[in-house]
This record gives structure tokens, C-alpha cells and sequence, in this order.
């Protein structure tokens, strides 16, 4: 990867959540596709809409996912630093972006492009296998905490929603469970895939 050494790129992806199952070839691998790209403050990286075609890890700086209201109002959903990921369900499928991300400050970038991700997990299907048990597991620990949170009293539930400096925790769990949906679906096997993953239904209720 130009102006990124190898090793720094590979121990950057290490450190995100949804590849915390690869192994060092795997992450090599992913690392062989990743591209560096820097955003300056207030650029856009996706706006909501566009076609899913990259996924992006924060190697420095700041971005924030928002969405705009019709009346002009901006909400903004999750902020993303070092380590985070972001606009991963391009890894599975070419769907439309649900909102937009854009820069706070400068901030440097490692992308990698869906296409490439889907043809090295045709290639290596047991980087599919790996990623399906990582999305499981965030799976079942959203589940936990909500689970958690529903014998908690109102105001218990409002002191630690806002014990949070924004909305990034939230927006991990809709998108991890989102992902381990997609990547369900794609590659869901016969033969014994569920013994797999840490759940075995996406129909609302609890894993088992």
C-alpha cells in the first residue's frame, strides 16, 4: 500500500472490532487491497444515497455519519476516530448508503473496495467463515446489553444514554447487527454454517 507501510496497515485493521477473528494472513490479504486516502475538514466521503462501493478504517482524525432533514435540520448519528470502521456492508453487497459521512478535520483513511473484499472472500472462504462468528459474537453482546437495559428503570435509561459523549456505540451495534445480517444471507451453507455463529435466528428474539 503506497505511502503506508504494510505492517502499520495490517495492524490497523487489526484493531477493528468486525475483523477481530482474522488471522495475521487474513488481515495481510485485506491489507493488499487497501488504499490510503485523506479527507480535509467538512469534505464528504459518501453522501446518503450513493451506491455502497468502498469501506473505509480512520487511521487519523475525525468524520461523523449525519443525516438532513427536509427542513434543514442536521442529526448527527455516530463520529468516528482512529480504529473506527465505517460504510462496511459495501464488503457484502452493493446497497444504498444510509447516510452521510463527512469530515471534522483532517483525517487520513484506509479503503478498500467492496468488489475486492467480495472476490477475496469468494477466494478465501474461510475469511467469510471468520467474519460471520465476529458479527455473531457483537450480535449476542447487543443483545445482552438490551437485554440488560429493558430491567433498568426510565431513569436509568436516560442517565446512561446520556453518559455517552455522542451516538457512536449505538451506531456500532445497527451497523454490526446490519452486517451480520447481510453476510447471513450471502453466505449462509447447509451444511452446519449455524454451528458456526454464537446465534441461530434473526427473527427478533433472543439468540439461543
Amino acid at each position: 500500500m503506497a505511502g503506508m507501510r504494510s505492517a502499520d496497515v495490517v495492524e490497523l485493521l487489526g484493531r477493528v472490532p468486525v475483523f477481530s477473528t482474522l488471522v495475521q494472513g487474513d488481515l495481510e490479504r485485506i491489507a493488499e487491497l487497501s488504499v490510503p486516502r485523506r479527507f480535509e475538514p467538512g469534505e464528504v466521503v459518501f453522501r446518503e444515497g450513493d451506491a455502497s462501493d468502498t469501506c473505509y478504517v480512520v487511521r487519523e482524525g475525525h468524520a461523523r455519519a449525519i443525516r438532513e432533514h427536509g427542513d434543514g435540520r442536521t442529526i448527527t448519528l455516530a463520529t468516528f476516530g482512529p480504529g473506527d470502521f465505517f460504510g462496511e456492508l459495501a464488503m457484502f453487497e452493493d446497497e444504498l448508503r444510509s447516510a452521510t459521512v463527512e469530515a471534522i478535520e483532517p483525517i487520513a483513511v484506509v479503503a478498500v473496495l467492496g468488489p475486492d473484499m467480495r472476490r477475496l472472500m469468494t477466494e478465501h472462504p474461510e475469511i467469510s467463515m471468520r467474519l460471520v462468528v465476529a458479527l455473531g459474537r457483537r450480535l449476542r453482546e447487543t443483545n445482552e446489553r438490551l437485554s440488560r437495559q429493558s430491567f433498568q428503570t426510565v431513569q436509568s435509561r436516560v442517565a446512561v444514554a446520556l453518559s455517552s459523549s455522542d451516538a457512536l456505540e449505538a451506531g456500532r451495534r445497527a451497523r454490526a447487527m446490519a452486517s451480520a445480517c447481510w453476510v447471513w444471507r450471502l453466505y449462509q451453507e447447509p451444511r452446519g454454517l449455524t454451528d458456526l455463529i454464537p446465534f441461530a435466528r434473526f427473527d427478533g428474539g433472543d439468540p439461543v
